[in-house]
């Protein structure tokens, strides 16, 4: 099959979160398995001088953005045995960051009806289109006004697969007709609550909704989850699957990882160890056997950290230390710096995103606290368990379908349901009572690491799903 993956982001050319690390593994994992997965990203100025070089340019095209013309570049480049393209205008996608601009809903208009008017310039025909959250949900909009029946382009199937709801792209009316170029008789597909909606046109158009875990799909089906699409969810359960995202596990990998201190393995859990001792001298916290808790996230609502300031002197009166990575809303990062501040020998804040460092802890800690109010897939709780780092989690989502409570004694982690600072605090104790016995705790850290979450079970299930669609008349 020929399949087209069309997103905002991909490792490793730009990235902001975890849209990029699966677009950047997911295509790899089903290439692997025969097929010819390709990926189309913007040409951001964000990608490196070293990655510019390798590409080469296809042709220059003009792309309707409404009433205007406007110049598109086409380059492509082959990484890791997969075939990139970019989409260059330097007017869209020459800025600093990726996001968060005045005219996004005008760029990425641009960027969907750009990758549509590609295929007819590159030697290359998918049969499926597997789009990535807001910026690219207008692709089977467009291809079901436009171009459906248009030479070249019949037979195609589009995929729509929801990151997080959370994020929709909502504009006023307006943007139907100045940027977007929808009929007034189409105008339907994009209106919601008086709005439009790209997710909502993407869910109206695709041939299928995949989310990014089981337990998500089944979640956004509920008004608190679902940030108001719910009601057209539910309409469109017939095509709406969720998917477990994978992890790169050659990228996460403590047994060839060049950015920890000891390499270990399953086999031999003892370098571990001197991963911890590493950490613990390089952020400045007392050593000692007591336990570490890794954070790795952004500082964000739904992430939970609400219910970690409530408890979190409390939790360092337990005896465990923090290592905290991460960056987001004033008020989060302005609590870990105080905390930092007033116990600088039992915390360690480090305000950003360091890629390094996170490596280092997810190998030195011996807990990941991920209290999540909501997570459609979450990978920071499989790759901390890929390096023996336990999860404590709260069961929503990804969260849900990945960590199991080792209340049974079977588990690979510890988990708690509702969003409360003191089941959330259970399940910390529950850890440490296992933690204080060695045995049992490096019987549960082997269990977390034999646990498979490469994108291998990932691909074929995702494989599986486009030839059941291709197969559809």
């Amino acid at each position: 099959m020929n399949i087209l993956f069309a997103a905002s982001e991909a490792v490793p050319y730009a990235a902001s979160g975890g849209l990029a690390d699966v677009v950047g593994s997911l295509p790899k994992a089903m290439n692997e398995k025969g097929q010819d997965c390709r990926v189309v990203i913007p040409l951001y100025k964000a990608i490196s001088p070293e990655l510019r070089k390798e590409m080469k340019f296809i042709t220059n095209i003009t792309v309707d953005v409404s009433w205007r013309k406007q110049y598109c570049g086409i380059f492509t480049a082959v990484k890791d045995n997969i075939t990139y393209y970019f989409i260059d205008n330097e007017y869209y996608y020459m800025r600093d960051g990726l996001y968060g601009f005045y005219d996004d809903c005008e760029r990425f208009v641009f960027f969907n009806r750009a990758v549509l008017e590609m295929i007819r310039y590159i030697d290359f025909t998918p049969d499926i289109i597997n789009c990535n959250d807001w910026q690219t949900a207008l692709i089977p909009v467009y291809y079901n006004v436009y171009y459906k029946y248009q030479q070249g382009y019949d037979g195609i199937k589009t995929v729509f697969t929801i990151h997080n709801i959370e994020y929709q792209g909502k504009y006023g009316k307006e943007v139907l007709s100045e940027l977007m170029g929808i009929p007034a008789y189409n105008a339907n597909l994009l209106d919601y609550d008086g709005y439009v909606n790209m997710l909502k046109g993407a869910i109206e158009t695709a041939d299928r909704i995949v989310t990014v875990s089981p337990s998500y799909a089944w979640e956004i089906l509920d008004p608190w989850y679902a940030h108001g699409l719910d009601r057209i969810l539910v309409t469109k359960q017939y095509k709406l699957m969720g998917i477990l995202n994978g992890i790169d596990t050659q990228r996460y990998d403590p047994e060839t990882d060049a950015g920890i201190i000891e390499k270990y393995s399953v086999k031999d859990i003892s370098g571990k160890n001197y991963c911890k001792l590493a950490l613990l001298n390089e952020l400045g916290l007392d050593e000692g056997d007591e336990p570490v808790i890794g954070i790795v996230t952004r500082f964000v609502n739904h992430k939970g950290i609400d219910l970690i300031r409530c408890v979190f002197e409390e939790m360092i009166s337990m005896g465990i230390k923090f290592a905290v990575l991460g960056s987001g809303e004033k008020i989060y990062e302005d609590f870990f710096r105080e905390m930092a501040a007033r116990y600088p020998n039992r915390v360690s804040v480090t305000i950003g995103f360091v890629p390094e460092l996170s490596h280092k802890i997810y190998a030195g800690a011996d807990m990941f606290l991920m209290p999540s109010k909501s997570e459609p897939c979450g990978l920071a709780q499989m790759i901390a368990m890929r390096y023996g780092t336990i999860p404590i989690v709260r069961e929503t989502g990804g969260l849900r379908d990945t960590v199991r409570d080792n209340g049974g004694i079977n588990g690979n982690g510890f988990t708690f349901k509702t969003i409360n600072a003191l089941d959330m605090i259970d399940a910390v104790r529950r850890a440490l009572i296992d933690y204080e016995n060695k045995d049992v705790w490096n019987s549960l850290v082997k269990r977390a690491m034999n646990c498979d979450y490469s994108w291998q079970a990932s691909a074929d299930l995702y494989i599986n799903m486009y030839k059941n669609l291709i197969s559809e008349e």
